[in-house]
């Protein structure tokens, strides 16, 4: 009777063994089919809708961009009175920021601007961040603009095109996002910061950013019309981490609006 129970007992033991032996080669299996994908994961977060956006009445330029990034204003707006402002994101080289201003500097027009940054990206990582992920747009001061989607750009991606502005953005509940953003600044009265502000509640209102929402940011420049004396900056705001950042972001420019501070440069008519 003894040896009969051992050898079920060995018998249990062994088929308890494969079967765990089964388990651990099929979850093996599994973890390097996930790492084998031809599109390996993203290095960091991405994901973001902005616009840049021009008043001819005024001669202010400026942009706007929401994103489930954190502090996404950081990396995505890029302004200098003397030339214009720039929006960096998806795959991004925040690199494209600078250079764009730099460029413009040169006076060399958005569009030419667009395929030079983009000749002089030399892909350090394709792999995992490849310059075919990129998004990015240019405006001068005149309000022209140029902007770039890459067809790697995390989905859905795309950007429009608008009367003094362009919209982009990636990984959205699809285009009309963009097409809400072009449509609200159009239709939209009042100062361009509110006009920007409109263009980033029509692009929720079209879904957003499909992962939600957590960061806005602002920036209007013109040169000599900032609050006191040589201050380029008309307004700048960054809502870093908030559930509803655009709402707050709203709030924080109706306020600016409420009083408008205005520069004390005698140049500066606005």
């Amino acid at each position: 009777m003894r040896s009969t129970s051992l050898k079920s007992e060995v018998r249990s033991t062994v088929l308890a063994r494969g079967v765990l032996l089964a388990a651990i080669v099929a979850a093996s299996s599994s973890l390097v089919l996930s790492v084998s994908k031809d599109e390996p994961p993203a290095l960091w977060e991405t994901g973001t809708f902005s616009i840049l956006g021009y008043d001819p009445a005024t001669g202010e330029v400026g942009g706007a961009v929401q994103s489930r990034v954190f502090s996404a204003g950081n990396g995505v707006l890029w302004a200098d009175a003397d030339v214009g402002v720039a929006a960096t994101q998806a795959i991004v080289d925040v690199g494209y920021g600078p250079k764009a201003l730099a460029f413009l500097r040169r006076g060399m027009a958005p569009d030419a601007i667009i395929k030079q940054i983009l000749a002089e990206d030399t892909d350090p990582l394709p792999e995992r961040w490849t310059k075919l992920g990129r998004q990015f747009a240019v405006m001068n001061l005149k309000g022209e603009y140029a902007a770039y989607t890459g067809p790697k750009a995390p989905t859905w991606a795309g950007n429009k095109s608008g009367t003094f502005c362009t919209a982009q953005g990636n990984i959205l509940a699809g285009p009309a996002v963009v097409s809400n953003m072009v449509e609200r600044f159009e239709h939209t009265t009042g100062h361009l910061s509110q006009r920007l502000v409109a263009a980033l509640e029509g692009g929720q209102a079209g879904g957003g950013d499909t992962r939600g929402q957590q960061s806005a940011a602002l920036v209007i420049v013109k040169k000599n019309c900032g609050v006191w004396l040589h201050n380029d900056t008309v307004l700048r705001l960054q809502v870093d981490d908030n559930p509803e950042p655009i709402k707050e972001l709203k709030r924080l420019v109706d306020m600016w609006n409420a009083r408008r501070p205005r520069a004390v440069s005698p140049e500066c008519k606005q």
